[in-house]
């Protein structure tokens, strides 16, 4: 017995080791556009979401997974958060003046890492779950040990993103890969369209990334000529 709960707590650690980094990242991406003084405090605030929410699904995911469409659902919120992370905001091109703007914007990066956590969550949730096999406390220390590593990632996820933007694109990808796999295993979805199943296990996440890349940058390059001349019109 002593034996299946340490083969257990390996098999989460793993787990979490994988799937924290995407949390890690969307808090990363999410905190990236806030000023310096307060991506610390995002960081932290969208942590502590992201573990109530594990939480909330480690006690109702019985019942949550009786959802239809569940995870399409959360797929197309995925598409869009993706997308929205790579188009420029305007309490980022004005510099943060004043307190309301960057409080708006650090309440934004909230909201859009608690609609991200709980979509991907989801599959982080299901997989320590079947790695605790009915232990409630490595349910609960399987939760505790993504804290650190989503705090630590998200650092050094920022650190990166700073010193090479490029990544924000790649990270948006990513985001869109991970939705094309959540709607490709939804089980309604995978009833619906039978046989195509397979054949659609690789092709739709990398359909989804290449939209989300493509339409991101688009309503980004879109944005920063609205501003440009709105800007040369109040000069």
């Amino acid at each position: 017995m002593e034996n299946h709960w340490w083969v257990g707590l390996s098999q989460i650690i793993g787990i979490d080791i994988i799937l924290s980094g995407d949390n890690a990242l969307v808090i990363a991406l999410a905190c990236r556009s806030l000023p310096r003084q307060q991506r610390r405090l995002g960081i932290w605030l969208g942590t502590a979401a992201a573990v109530v929410l594990r939480v909330i699904l480690a006690v109702t995911i019985v019942y949550v997974l009786q959802v239809p469409l569940l995870k399409t659902v959360g797929a197309v919120m995925l598409l869009w958060i993706a997308i929205k992370l790579l188009i420029p905001e305007k309490t980022a091109d004005a510099g943060f003046a004043g307190g309301h703007p960057a409080a708006a914007s650090l309440w934004t990066a909230i909201r859009i890492i608690v609609v991200a956590d709980a979509v991907m969550s989801l599959d982080n949730v299901i997989s320590v779950a079947a790695a605790a096999k009915g232990h409630v406390d490595l349910l609960v220390l399987g939760i505790a040990i993504s804290i650190p590593l989503m705090v630590i990632g998200s650092q050094m996820m920022l650190w990166l993103l700073d010193r090479f933007s490029w990544i924000m694109v790649l990270g948006a990808a990513l985001l869109g890969w991970i939705a094309g796999e959540l709607a490709i295993s939804d089980p309604w979805v995978v009833t619906a369209i039978g046989g195509w199943a397979v054949s659609l296990r690789h092709v739709l996440p990398a359909a989804c990334a290449f939209f989300v890349v493509i339409t991101g940058l688009a309503l980004a390059n879109r944005a920063r000529q609205i501003h440009r001349q709105q800007s040369g019109r109040e000069k």
